[in-house]
């Protein structure tokens, strides 16, 4: 399956949404850091708006997580993820540093991404 890059930033909104939850509540000091950090960025409204949905609908976090995850994977690598990776962390740290709840979400994104992809690799026999 092909995802493109609007899916990708919609996924992206959707694992910010995923940390900022993780600790049982949205603060007002991770929205704003979110809205900071995107302001510059050319697919910030997809971002904000895939962020602001779940906020307002306020939908099973562990389903969310999977959904973002499962459109990374299909996504595939990129260098997009260096840049998700610093949106997690500064929206996680902005209300009194970084909970565990919060680094645990951003901790399983990245090892559940990279194993899936270290799978394709394998199942590919492209790992060496």
């Amino acid at each position: 399956m092909h995802i493109n890059k609007e899916k990708l930033y919609e996924a992206f909104g959707e694992l910010i949404y995923a940390v900022a939850i993780a600790d049982g509540v949205v603060q007002r000091e991770e929205t704003s850091a979110l809205e900071k950090i995107l302001e510059d960025h050319s697919w910030a409204s997809e971002i904000q708006w895939s962020f602001n949905y779940e906020v307002k609908n306020k939908g099973d976090v562990e389903d969310i997580y999977k959904k973002a995850l499962n459109t990374c994977v299909d996504y595939g690598p990129s260098p997009e993820y260096e840049f998700l990776l610093e949106l997690l962390e500064v929206v996680g740290s902005a209300s009194d540093g970084i909970e565990s709840d919060e680094a645990d979400v951003i901790y399983d994104f990245q090892y559940d991404l990279k194993q899936q992809f270290m799978k394709d690799l394998d199942a590919n026999g492209l790992r060496t």
